[in-house]
């Protein structure tokens, strides 16, 4: 296991969150509490999968097998799979470390799993107010964290490959998913697109370029108390992509060229309990 501190060279990617949190504009350098990596960089993917608590159950392991397995020796060269505990319990950072270390020695040892832990400075105070289970603010607290979860895995991510893959931890992945991507953005012919989608549900499944992971994260952090990430999504596409005066139809049909749709999905969503204490989800992706 290796452990950053402020000394160490650490991707400055991270400078971009102090513009929009005053808090953080009195720490040093912004950097995971705990990594273990080999520093890969220069490929073509890096897959993000932010992992939370949940009551009694983690989907995490059968995620990454699915993921790892279902990849060649040389898919797994050109990637890293980033696993990021966004979670203040130590017990559970620890259980994920421990696993990992246990069941994915072969893709540690290769450099083709990372695992990063989000550091507590990084939010907020309002994310730390304590609201009773049924208080509706809870739920916002929740939703809000969230997407600051998925902005700091972008950020990390953003200088290791040409690609980012959004991911959760609690899906599994289609045989030959991986061929499959690739061989998709390698047959489009035009560099114009803005995101692909790999699957339908939420912000799984969801391709982006590297280079453009800074617009999408810093949309994300000014509205990030205002809506859940995968519509803040469609949101950044109305304000970049639709022109003023043009007529909805003009833009929708934008909207199909630049944002696309693989079908059929490569990824399933298989987890019932939810990462929000006490509720059960049942969404499956039709089209997988």
């Amino acid at each position: 296991m290796n452990m950053f501190d402020e000394n160490e060279a650490v991707p400055n990617t991270f400078e971009v969150l102090k513009s929009f949190f005053p808090h953080l504009r009195k720490i040093g350098r912004i950097y995971p509490d705990v990594i273990i990596s080999k520093e890969k960089t220069g490929v073509s993917f890096a897959l993000g999968v932010p992992t939370v608590k949940r009551e009694d159950h983690s989907y995490l392991k059968q995620t990454l097998t699915s993921l790892t397995s279902r990849m060649t020796q040389e898919e797994a060269q050109d990637s890293v799979v980033i696993v990021s505990v966004a979670d203040s319990n130590e017990d559970y950072l620890k259980s994920v470390v421990d696993m990992i270390t246990k069941k994915f020695k072969r893709q540690l040892k290769s450099g083709s799993l990372e695992v990063i832990s989000i550091p507590q400075f990084f939010y907020p105070d309002m994310l730390y107010v304590k609201h009773s289970p049924e208080d509706s603010q809870t739920f916002e607290s929740w939703r809000t964290k969230q997407v600051l979860d998925f902005c700091f895995l972008m950020l990390y991510a953003q200088p290791k490959a040409m690609y980012y893959l959004q991911l959760e931890d609690d899906i599994i992945a289609k045989t030959m998913y991986f061929t499959k991507i690739t061989d998709f953005v390698h047959s489009i012919t035009s560099n114009n697109w803005f995101y692909i989608e790999f699957s339908v549900l939420g912000f799984i499944g969801k391709l982006f370029k590297s280079e453009d992971l800074s617009d999408f994260v810093r949309f994300f952090l000014m509205f990030y108390k205002d809506k859940p990430v995968d519509l803040l999504l469609g949101d950044i596409f109305q304000v970049k992509m639709c022109h003023p005066g043009e007529t909805p139809e003009k833009c929708a049909e934008r909207n199909r060229q630049i944002r696309i749709q693989y079908k059929p999905s490569l990824f399933q969503h298989v987890g019932i309990q939810s990462s929000f204490p006490g509720r059960e989800q049942y969404l499956k992706d039709i089209y997988y």
